[in-house]
């Protein structure tokens, strides 16, 4: 198993991604510290972890407030005297608005939450992971490839978080830490389900048609699920990557080239 017995840390666990990244990691072999702010959310992944025989702990979090940050680290090095991979997976959306009449105010919330509490926790983190010659795993969008109108706020935090990422790399290597990012497109998740419907209802189609019309301009004609985005980050935390890092891996099916 890739992650035999190793520790795996993840922020903002959800219904999609989180999930899929927790409950993979897991079936990889890895006990895994589930943090978000909905304690319900965790407990239901926790139920999943454990019935795939690995243990998980529970450690509801805001991961803008310094103290909860600290009692996550704590939490984990309590539980399995151990972390060997952080992934940065939290994310805020940020306005949806052309950046000339954006407000200032939410740019900088985005950024909080986008950007800053990843450099929080992996602060934070640092000294656990350079015990385990851990990793970091950040998780990005595919937002960093294209401009499109209304999205350059998004786009002005996830490309601050890949900068993130490479200079962590470069100041961590030396003590064995790696860093990574993987940047998704489309994630074939509820979110998108229903963005999908309601796109339907508004032309008056299909779903279904809504997704082939999308998939059309993706080179696999499939739009990623969560457990296929999730699977990168476990090699990513894995020794098959153990001489990769400050890498950014495009999970998108071919939408974009980079």
């Amino acid at each position: 198993m890739l992650l035999q017995d190793k520790v795996v840390v993840v922020s903002g666990i959800g219904p999609g991604l989180g999930r899929a990244i927790a409950v993979q990691s897991a079936k990889a072999g890895a006990d895994v510290v589930l943090a978000s702010r909905t304690e319900s959310r965790l407990t239901e992944v926790a139920k999943e972890i454990s019935e795939l025989g690995r243990r998980a702990v529970v450690v509801p979090t805001d991961i803008n407030d310094e103290a909860a940050a600290i009692n996550l680290v704590q939490a984990a090095q309590g539980a399995f005297g151990r972390v060997d991979t952080l992934v940065n997976n939290a994310f805020a959306i940020p306005p949806i608005a052309d950046l000339a009449e954006v407000d200032l105010d939410q740019v900088r919330a985005g950024f909080e939450t986008n950007v800053l509490a990843a450099l929080r926790l992996t602060r934070l983190f640092v000294p656990a992971l350079a015990e385990s010659k851990g990793s970091v795993v950040m998780i990005n969008s595919a937002v960093l490839r294209h401009s499109r109108r209304t999205f350059g706020p998004y786009k002005m935090a996830k490309a601050s978080l890949l900068a993130l990422a490479q200079s962590l790399a470069t100041e961590l290597g030396p003590r064995g830490i790696r860093v990574n990012t993987i940047a998704p497109g489309y994630i074939w998740a509820d979110n998108l389900k229903w963005y999908f419907n309601y796109l339907a209802e508004q032309r008056g189609i299909t779903a279904e048609q809504v997704y082939a019309e999308t998939a059309e301009t993706i080179d696999l004609r499939k739009l990623p699920e969560p457990d296929e985005i999730a699977d990168a980050v476990v090699f990513f935390a894995s020794a098959m990557a153990r001489a990769i890092t400050g890498a950014c891996l495009d999970v998108n099916g071919g939408e974009y080239h980079h």
